[in-house]
């Protein structure tokens, strides 16, 4: 299928890794041109040369910190200043600490809110003029199952996350109708974290294999974990001018295992 991207400017924030990586691969291999994000300056040009390997578009790497403000401009006038302009805005960040809430101090909640909310406020604020100017601008922010369900040990995702499916619904409606606001909201899925975190359960003698740790992850209809490239083609396509008549969504990508009935 054509999503009729080609040639559009997308940047994806948090995607040196994981499915902010996904997300940036599945716009490159539309031919979108992307600028990719992360603060660690290694995993970033290790992700630009993966992305590069199959993308139709082409692919900037810009290192920056995502609770920095002054990096987030950057971030979005490399954006500009590489292609003219901004097409598609994908939000992503790195997950808060677990914990229970009485484990959860002060410093925990405004850190967690300035990385997963702030971050999408200040990068919505500064891409604005330029989204408004695309022909078919668009905004998808990625979060997580836990605004539909909480999840046990999980209260900073739980809690903070849900401002940010609140500022999409709001853009929705503010921004609309030269943009177009979404959300996807994300199961487990086989990144880079949950290797590793299944790799030193094995370690711990937790499980007998990775394929038996990974299972424990799968406890969906589907009885697997997602492909974080089926969370990225999601985010191409409500990107794209085939997804037109979608605003203000949160789209569940979990395998059905979220139990919520809306």
């Amino acid at each position: 299928m054509d999503l009729q991207i080609d040639g559009n400017t997308a940047l994806v924030t948090a995607s040196s890794s994981g499915l902010g990586k996904a997300s940036a691969r599945a716009l490159a291999r539309e031919g979108a041109n992307v600028v990719i994000n992360g603060r660690d300056a290694d995993r970033l040009a290790d992700a630009k040369a993966d992305i590069e390997a199959d993308a139709t578009g082409e692919v900037v790497a810009q290192q920056g910190d995502l609770t920095d403000e002054d990096d987030i401009k950057a971030l979005v006038e490399t954006t500009v200043d590489e292609f003219g302009g901004i097409d598609h805005l994908v939000t992503s960040a790195g997950g808060p600490p677990s914990g229970p809430f009485l484990d959860t101090d002060d410093e925990d909640w405004y850190q967690a809110y300035d990385l997963l909310v702030m971050s999408v406020v200040r990068l919505a604020r500064e891409a604005e003029p330029h989204l408004r100017e695309s022909d078919a601008g668009t905004i998808v922010n990625i979060t997580s199952r836990s605004v539909k369900e909480a999840i046990d040990s999980l209260v900073l995702s739980n809690s903070v996350r849900m401002s940010v499916i609140g500022l999409e619904k709001t853009l929705s409606q503010e921004f609309a109708p030269d943009v177009r606001t979404n959300a996807v909201l994300p199961g487990p899925h086989e990144t880079e974290r949950i290797e590793e975190l299944v790799n030193q359960a094995v370690d711990r003698g937790e499980y007998d294999s990775y394929e038996a740790g990974l299972d424990d992850w799968a406890s969906n209809p589907l009885e697997r974990v997602g492909d974080p490239m089926e969370l990225g083609n999601t985010v191409a396509f409500l990107s794209s001018p085939l997804s037109g008549y979608i605003n203000g969504e949160s789209v569940l990508i979990d395998g059905g295992s979220t139990g919520a009935n809306l």
